[in-house]
């Protein structure tokens, strides 16, 4: 248990859980402006179909979903199920960070790395974009925060960026001089040095290792449902977001139980 966890015990866990909620409904926000270069302040919140203002009482994350069933209070249009989906996830995963952090400076930390690659995988997956205002920040924050971390020293950090970031653009250049394509984006390029920011070079690997897995495996599940080909475009950012979350909780095991095999 940690200590955060110790000093704040069960309260901790479930402000940190509703605070992440809250965050998850400007994360909503995020992935839905961003990709249209819509301001992120004006207007306010408002339904896409009727643009009617939404009520600051049906605007409660999950249960103002719920409570709607779904649906624009005024015209009745559906409301895509993924707002209620980020606001859940997003407050499940600051729960497990709270949980879990070494410090208050490691929670934040944690924080803006699961936040952050919601938006990102959501963006992706719909738009095959990974914008800049997320990656970058996220490059600056990591770097900023590691300053006050105990799990990751501003070094380690400034590598994991280099590492994240350089590696996957010698690939992505190497892959298009080699085959004549662009193997892959410069947005793929900030969003793994951004993931190195806040996990450090060994964070980078394991993120690299379960995301490339994660693409192998849905990209031969579509091939064999033949909703897909060799030569299909699959947004890596998603496999990024899902391997890098998944990295930040075990990431330090599985390269323990990695180094265990290889006793000095």
């Amino acid at each position: 248990m940690s200590p955060p966890f110790l000093d704040l015990g069960l309260f901790g866990v479930i402000a940190a859980g509703l605070f992440g909620a809250v965050v998850g409904s400007f994360l909503n926000v995020l992935i839905h402006r961003l990709p249209r270069d819509e301001s992120l302040v004006r207007p306010a919140s408002h339904c896409p179909a009727c643009g009617a203002p939404v009520r600051a009482t049906d605007n409660i994350p999950v249960l103002s979903w719920l409570l709607l069933r779904g649906r624009c209070r005024i015209c009745r249009a559906p409301i895509s199920p993924r707002y209620p989906v980020v606001e859940l996830a997003n407050g499940i995963l600051w729960a497990l960070v709270f949980w879990r952090a070494p410090t208050l400076p490691d929670f934040f930390s944690g924080a803006f790395l699961v936040s952050a690659c919601l938006a990102l995988l959501f963006v992706d997956a719909e738009f095959f974009l990974l914008p800049d205002a997320i990656t970058l920040t996220g490059i600056a924050a990591g770097i900023g925060l590691s300053f006050f971390s105990a799990k990751r020293t501003p070094v380690q950090s400034v590598a994991g960026a280099a590492l994240g970031a350089g590696a996957l653009f010698l690939l992505g250049y190497l892959w298009e001089k080699l085959r004549g394509v662009e193997g892959m984006g410069l947005g793929d390029v900030k969003m793994l040095g951004m993931i190195g920011a806040f996990l450090g070079p060994s964070g980078v690997l394991v993120t690299v290792l379960l995301a490339s897995l994660l693409g192998s495996v849905a990209g031969l599940a579509l091939i064999v449902l033949r909703r897909g080909n060799l030569q299909m475009r699959l947004p890596f950012g998603v496999f990024l977001a899902l391997g890098a979350i998944a990295a930040l909780f075990v990431g330090s095991a599985l390269v323990e139980r990695y180094r265990s095999l290889w006793p000095s």
